[in-house]
């Protein structure tokens, strides 16, 4: 726990894991309730990944912003800044009635997430010793997994029945809470923060100087290629499901809640895993596994029941990468330079998202499903060997005897 701090951990993870379900699950679930979006506001399939670029290329803007108003002002307001800003934009997506306003909220809930995204896993750096960073990432990120088990197919039964405004006002709600949450419980952590005067022009060669380390390019590297084929994979697979196997929402539903159900299971049990034996093998397992899946997506679905069964692994291999990947990006820098850092691995991840976005309803127009899960395991495989070769494992820091209260 972070020094001199007196809260309460539960509720400290509490806050943090209803903010990832909010806001991860407002993201996942453009892409299940896509034929929706799409058929109310006439959309062509080959635009329609455009909302995943524009929501990306916001969050990658204001990250790269917010990282060193993190540093030196701390996580607690910004936390408080992009959830507030997160509910606003996801309220206005219901009078969003038409492509192009629809992008615009898109774009202004990016930048929430942007808001979000660094200083969110920079406060578990702050608050938690090192070598509980893996269990307590496992817990906050196991909210992405209930999103999909609860979030999602609650969130697409909605966009069937009622349109696909209510499932983002559904969020507004949940994100709404969590302002409030946050406000009451979550506290600033007593860690060191930037001294320095807060400008553009400092902001730009800090990030200049963080580039400049070789570890810093390896792990923004290691961000984009993992997005990228997230993009690839994930955005476009509710459509051809529906296409290929003419399933409905309903289908899809359950689709994300099993495999939501294996991602609630592995996320902890991997970060705690990871505290134990290391993050680098869980990443690189997780990034050749998460490959082969997608390979076989395509070739061999002929029933739901594999379906289920292949993304159920998919989510499994995701759990096992996500969190010791940040907790080892946690110790890559100085503490004082955590929220930078984090926001720039973050905002090329979202560059990484959003060209994913855009190449894949090229592609899947153009080539077909299969070419989206080829590329996206050529670059997930990619991101193995990179984390391989290049990212180190830093040593376990011995800890304060603190009591988390669990």
């Amino acid at each position: 726990m972070a020094r001199g701090d007196s809260s309460h951990p539960k509720l400290v993870l509490f806050a943090l894991w209803l903010m990832v379900f909010s806001a991860s699950s407002q993201v996942i679930i453009v892409a299940p309730i896509l034929p929706r979006i799409g058929e109310a506001l006439n959309i062509p399939a080959a635009h329609q990944g455009w909302l995943i670029t524009s929501y990306a290329v916001f969050l990658s803007i204001f990250a790269l912003i917010i990282g060193p108003i993190s540093d030196k002002y701390g996580r607690r307001i910004v936390l408080l800044l992009g959830c507030a800003s997160m509910a606003v934009a996801l309220w206005m997506h219901g009078v969003a009635d038409s492509f192009y306003s629809l992008l615009v909220v898109r774009a202004a809930a990016g930048a929430a997430g942007g808001m979000l995204s660094g200083a969110a896993v920079s406060y578990v750096g702050d608050y938690f010793p090192y070598d509980k960073r893996g269990w307590a990432n496992g817990w906050v990120m196991s909210g992405i997994a209930v999103g999909q088990i609860v979030g999602i197919p609650i969130g697409t039964i909605l966009a069937d029945n009622f349109g696909f405004r209510s499932a983002f006002l559904m969020f507004a709600i949940t994100m709404t809470l969590t302002t409030v949450i946050i406000w009451l419980y979550v506290p600033q952590p007593d860690v060191e923060r930037d001294t320095g005067r807060l400008s553009i022009g400092r902001a730009i060669s800090g990030y200049r100087e963080l580039l400049a380390r070789p570890v810093v390019v390896a792990a923004s590297a290691t961000y984009f290629l993992m997005f990228f084929s997230i993009g690839l994979y994930i955005i476009y697979f509710p459509t051809w499901l529906e296409e290929t196997m003419n399933v409905g929402g309903t289908a899809i539903a359950t689709l994300f809640f099993v495999g939501g159900i294996a991602n609630v299971i592995a996320g902890p049990m991997a970060g705690r895993l990871s505290d134990k034996t290391g993050r680098k093998p869980l990443i690189i397992v997780s990034c050749f596994g998460l490959g082969v899946v997608m390979i076989l997506t395509p070739f061999a679905t002929s029933s739901m029941w594999l379906v289920y069964s292949l993304f159920g692994v998919a989510m499994i291999m995701f759990a096992m990468r996500i969190s010791p990947l940040q907790s080892l990006m946690t110790a890559l820098v100085e503490e004082r330079r955590r929220g930078a850092l984090l926001s720039l691995a973050v905002a090329i991840g979202q560059v990484g998202i959003g060209i994913g976005g855009a190449v894949a309803g090229m592609a899947y127009v153009s080539y077909g499903f299969a070419s989206n899960t080829i590329v996206g395991a050529i670059a997930i495989f990619g991101m193995a060997i990179l984390v391989h070769k290049t990212l180190p494992e830093p040593k376990i820091k011995q800890p304060e005897v603190v009591d988390l209260g669990m």
